[in-house]
């Protein structure tokens, strides 16, 4: 690394980073929107903040670094990184870098990137997954932008990055948006892994009755076998947790509302405008809306009276749901994943992406080595369900799946995420569906024609098209 290196935007995420980054050994300018906010951060650094050097304003960090610079944004996404460019450009010299590690819309990042290439700047898009904890001690970097910016900054975001068996998890993904879309598409399979395991959770509280202890002591011993991963751990511990104030279990003192700050959607959004299926991931993404509407749920609850029936559901069953439920979610995002490459010329490594994840993000587990293996082994059609290990996980867990839908569907019990991941690999081993009525349909009604099976004759129609053009021609005839 010889460029001087700068980070600005010093909020929980950004400090952490910064501190793992002078851990390191590195030299680091640090700055702030709120400048105040940066000589504390220098002292609380303690004996790393000896390597920092605190600035109150863009322009008088980029002043003081010598060329090339490279500079780290970690503001919120959306206009706070183009005003921080702005700011940047009058104190930045040809072949100077800016990096945005937020998480960043990759529309966003092409735009930038191409805007300031012209220029003659470096912009990368980098996603940074892990939270606080990751940011801090190692989180997982996937990196977009040309390969000579990566080589450039790869020395420090290899250091900070988690490892796994010896290899850090941090990789270029590809050109411009290309890392930013990826961690999109991960945050998208964080939404359907936590929203699966959230269904299971209240299978076993409202339809089992079981206390949330005895379900923590549950996921505990599931996340020593194929579902182990960092989700499933944490769910452990949350469940597991008592609220020192009330002595309840604490999942029970916390509303249940949750938040999203849009990737999830982003993830959705992309699919549909490049014709993929993201249904479990739509499901989760929902289902985090619907949980807004509180008050319309209570009163919901009072009108529809919907009964709540107990559920006759062994936890082998229930384990070999979420199992199933997870591989549908993996294998969609990853279905956009190359759907994306494919359209952008990104040339995604599917297997180098899911090494990426195998440490230090959200949706590490045990799963994601034999999601890379599968990538440079037998895939029929490229599709991670058909994979011979994964088709062999889900012959074996769907009928669980099946099982745990039905029991909840005829109990009352809602299961849009599980649902979604059964209608996903139901439709997937059928060889002849439904759409052929569907494309009869739209023929009716907008003569887009049809390809006929026994010829292979396309731009076909049918007789009712000879009806229509007749009416037309003899409005007698209407």
């Amino acid at each position: 690394m010889t460029a001087s290196l700068g980070l600005y935007g010093l909020g929980v995420m950004g400090s952490a980073l910064a501190l793992n980054i002078l851990e390191k050994g590195f030299a680091l300018h640090v700055g702030n929107r709120t400048a105040s906010k940066v000589p504390p951060f220098v002292q609380a650094a303690g004996p790393l903040g000896a390597r920092a050097t605190g600035h109150d304003s863009l322009a008088a960090m980029a002043a003081a670094m010598a060329p090339p610079r490279a500079i780290i944004l970690m503001v919120d996404a959306g206009p706070a990184v183009d005003t921080a460019i702005e700011a940047l450009l009058p104190h930045l010299s040809p072949g100077d870098t800016i990096v945005d590690c937020g998480n960043a819309d990759f529309h966003d990042t092409r735009r930038r990137a191409a805007a300031l290439e012209a220029q003659g700047l470096i912009f990368m898009g980098v996603g940074v997954s892990g939270g606080e904890e990751g940011a801090r001690h190692g989180p997982a970097i996937m990196a977009g932008g040309r390969p000579e910016s990566w080589a450039h900054l790869a020395p420090v975001f290899e250091a900070i990055a988690a490892t796994y068996e010896g290899q850090p998890c941090a990789a270029l993904m590809g050109p411009d948006g290309a890392g930013h879309f990826v961690k999109t598409v991960h945050n998208g399979i964080e939404y359907a892994d936590m929203q699966l395991i959230a269904e299971v959770y209240g299978l076993l509280r409202h339809g089992q009755g079981k206390a949330p202890a005895e379900i923590g002591a549950l996921f505990g011993q599931w996340d020593q076998g194929r579902l182990k991963s960092y989700l499933v751990e944490i769910t452990a511990a949350v469940l597991s947790a008592v609220d020192p104030a009330t002595g309840l279990p604490l999942v029970d003192v916390i509303l249940d509302q949750a938040g999203q700050k849009g990737t999830g959607r982003w993830t959705v959004v992309e699919a549909l405008a490049l014709g993929q299926s993201a249904s479990a991931i739509e499901a989760a993404v929902g289902a985090r809306g619907w949980s807004a509407e509180k008050a319309t749920r209570e009163v919901g609850e009072q009108i529809l009276g919907t009964e709540r029936k107990p559920l006759e559901l062994s936890e082998t069953e229930l384990e070999g749901a979420l199992l199933a439920g997870r591989i549908v979610a993996y294998a969609q995002g990853f279905r956009i994943l190359q759907a994306a490459s494919e359209t952008y010329g990104w040339g995604l490594d599917q297997a180098r992406v899911s090494e990426t994840w195998r440490a230090g993000c959200i949706i590490r587990s045990a799963l994601l080595g034999d999601i890379a293996a599968a990538f440079r082994g037998e895939m029929p059609h490229g599709q991670l369900i058909l994979a011979p290990a994964f088709a062999a996980d889900l012959r074996a867990s769907l009928p669980s799946l099946r099982r745990v839908v039905a029991a909840a569907v005829l109990g009352g019990h809602p299961v849009p995420a599980l649902s979604a991941a059964l209608a996903f690999a139901d439709t997937f081993s059928q060889g002849r569906g439904t759409t052929d009525l569907i494309q009869g349909q739209r023929d009716y009604f907008g003569r887009h024609g049809f390809v006929r099976l026994d010829t292979g004759a396309v731009h076909q129609h049918g007789p009712w098209a000879v009806t229509i053009v007749d009416k037309v021609a003899d409005p007698k005839a209407q």
